[in-house]
């Protein structure tokens, strides 16, 4: 029974990273697609081409969870690499200055408009 028990142990610890790692991309995903929709924060700041660029990426990603729900960890951590790929150099041109010092004669207070990358998207969205 005991070595049931363990030799069951490594497939359920096994099973659970897989789980976990498709659970990463599905919310990732999700979270992007509610965020380019929000008129108000990201969606109203992404031009158009960018907006589709990154819905584009976010459907395919989201098509091939439904139909390889039994792939591998490595897979789902692939196709999250692959989405990251696509969406953050459009994130980071849109918030280029975000992360860094103010520029000489600027006011290190930002006011409401002037959210960070931070802020818009929190860790659990961007694992860098």
């Amino acid at each position: 029974m005991v070595n049931d028990a363990e030799r069951f142990a490594d497939d359920d610890k096994k099973l659970k990273e897989r789980i976990d790692v498709r659970n990463e991309l599905e919310s990732y995903a999700y979270s992007l697609k509610n965020q380019i929709g929000d008129k108000e924060k990201l969606g109203g700041k992404l031009s158009d081409e960018d907006k589709e660029i990154i819905e584009k990426a976010v459907e395919e990603k989201i098509e091939w969870m439904e139909s390889h729900q039994e792939a591998e960890r490595e897979d789902f951590q692939a196709k999250k690499k692959e989405l990251e790929e696509v969406v953050q150099p459009i994130i980071s041109k849109l918030y280029g200055s975000a992360g860094g010092p103010p520029p000489e004669g600027a006011s290190e207070a930002s006011g409401p408009e002037q959210q960070t990358e931070e802020q818009l998207f929190p860790q659990s969205c961007f694992l860098y």
